[in-house]
């Protein structure tokens, strides 16, 4: 195994100092990145078998889990070229190293785009804001070329301006100050904006929720108000000749029918806008530690615990898991898998 590249002053303070460090940490990231890669397939193979799951709104899910797929890959080449004995921090690595960089901040910057899009889409639809609506879900191909082309303009400029360097276990900006600035400052605003979206999705829903239950009251009041009309056979006295109607027809069954539906939708409302605020509260927690320790060592000058740095990164590679769960977990996923399970048994 190549020995670990010596440290100097102009060393990134995210790299570990020692062979055995690079050797644990790439396991580590290995381990991590397989879980994430294994969550974004989910996703992926969750589009194509379940014909349920092809709506708008899953297809921008699907360009996230392409892009969550894409990061995993290039985290476990740079962490499996360490573990070959190819340190990927070494001179005659500089060529991979710069690739396995600008990749990675292609597709690490690419999933917040991925997100933002999906919540913006999300409250676009939900909010009833038709004109608009229409227009993404017609021109689709611009909301799913926003993400690849942002993303490969700033790490094309990463490239050119600054380049990549080792950090570990993979390579990124060498500079946390750089990362802060290019990296993390935009996400945490991008949170921020899905906060505010979600946040007003909440109410939304919460409002509409409120509503079902108070039209659930008003049809059982109006179907007891009915309740002695609903055995009798009424006659259809509008144009063209008398129909008779059955007791499913009476006055009082269509507000119970009703009164039915809303007790079944207003917990899936409830649920959903629960569901809506557990997107950026993810990312937040994922992201916190990551953007402290860049705080840390870019005021500072000193790295963090070996411990934390292992976490800090780890917390970056298991992005694809997350999403997988976030957005790939939920009842018409698994009524889906259900589906297209049953279908090949039939056959």
């Amino acid at each position: 195994m190549d020995p670990a590249p010596s440290p100097d002053s102009s060393a990134p303070l995210s790299a570990p100092k020692s062979t055995g460090e690079i050797h644990t940490l790439s396991v580590v990231i290995t381990i991590v990145a397989t879980l994430s890669a294994t969550g974004a397939a989910w996703m992926i193979m969750g589009f194509v078998l379940n014909k349920s799951l092809r709506s708008f709104r899953h297809q921008l899910v699907l360009g996230l889990a392409v892009s969550d797929l894409c990061m995993a890959i290039n985290f476990l080449s740079s962490a499996a070229a360490n573990l070959s004995g190819n340190n990927i921090g070494l001179g005659r690595m500089k060529t991979f190293c710069s690739f396995n960089g600008f990749m990675i901040q292609t597709f690490v910057d690419q999933t917040d785009y991925w997100v933002l899009c999906i919540a913006a889409c999300t409250f676009i639809m939900v909010s009833e804001r038709k004109s608009l609506s229409n227009w993404i879900q017609t021109y689709r191909v611009v909301i799913f070329a926003i993400p690849w082309i942002l993303s490969l303009l700033w790490a094309t400029l990463g490239l050119s301006l600054v380049g990549y360097g080792s950090i570990g276990a993979w390579c990124w900006f060498t500079s946390d100050k750089t990362r802060l600035l290019v990296n993390f400052l935009p996400r945490w605003i991008i949170i921020a904006l899905m906060l505010a979206l979600y946040i007003r999705l909440y109410f939304v829903i919460h409002r509409a929720h409120k509503n079902f239950v108070s039209i659930d009251d008003g049809d059982y009041e109006m179907g007891s108000r009915f309740k002695s009309s609903t055995t009798a056979t009424v006659t259809a006295t509008a144009t063209g000749p008398s129909t008779p109607t059955t007791a499913s027809d009476a006055p009082g069954v269509a507000p119970r029918r009703r009164a039915i539906r809303s007790k079944t939708a207003a917990p899936d409302l409830q649920r959903l806008a629960y569901q809506m605020m557990l997107y950026p509260l993810v990312y937040i927690l994922v992201w916190s530690l990551p953007t402290s320790i860049r705080i840390y060592q870019a005021v500072t000058g000193k790295s963090a615990p070996f411990t934390i740095a292992t976490i800090d990164e780890s917390c970056i590679v298991i992005q694809g898991l997350l999403d997988a769960i976030v957005y790939g977990c939920n009842e018409k996923t698994f009524a889906g898998w259900k589906a297209a399970f049953t279908r090949k048994k039939c056959l």
